[in-house]
Formats: C-alpha cells, structure tokens, sequence
C-alpha cells in the first residue's frame, strides 16, 4: 500500500517547511530540474515513510541522515527493505557529508540518476 495517511502528509509538509541545514542543501542542488532535468521532490510521503527527496519517475529515493540514524539502524533497514520491495531504489548520506563535501554527494546522485535511466 503507497497511500500516505492524513499524518504522514501533515509530518511531510511540516518538513517542507522546516528543512535541516543538509536538506536545504540538497534541495539547492537538486530543484529545478538541476539534475540531468529530472524532477524530484522533497518531503515526499510513501505509505507510511516520508522520504527526503525522490524522482518517482525512477523510482530513486535519496535519504540524509542525521546522528540520530545511528540509533534507528534497525528501523532505518526496515524502512529500506519496504521502500525497496516498492520498486525503489534508497541512497543514503550522512548530513555530514551533503554539507562538507556537497561535490561527492551530487556526483554519487548523478551516477545513480545515469544507472536509472538506463
């Protein structure tokens, strides 16, 4: 099941409005059709997950996480294993890296992007 509930969209559009510093980011990079002019979306709800930002069109699905992940490691599996069952595919990065090493990040993203569309 892909319908987002009620609260799942109210938590997104919450998002939305209160970005991290990394997914403010990332969005910078990745709006407008930046990418390979692939559209993505932020704060987009699947079922019962949000996922930071996604292509739907191929299904590509790209995660930021902060330190609080190192403690949700087994929920964050889960969450992969269900997305990926969906027909996604799930990149991950640490905040850490989408802010001090932006350049990496956007080309591992448009590798990912380059394997999609093949």
């Amino acid at each position: 099941m892909l319908k987002p509930t009620d609260r799942t969209r109210a938590n997104a559009r919450r998002s939305r409005r209160e970005p991290t510093m990394a997914e403010a980011a990332m969005w910078k990079l990745l709006r407008d059709r930046r990418l390979e002019d692939v559209k993505f979306r932020r704060q987009t709800p699947i079922g019962r997950y949000i996922a930071d930002f996604c292509c739907p069109a191929l299904r590509l699905i790209i995660e930021l996480d902060g330190g609080v992940h190192v403690l949700r490691v087994e929920s964050d599996a889960e969450r992969d294993a269900w997305l990926t069952a969906q027909g996604f595919t799930v990149l991950r990065f640490g905040n850490e890296a989408v802010l001090n090493n932006p350049a990496v990040v956007f080309d591992a993203v448009r590798q990912a992007v380059a394997r999609q569309m093949k």
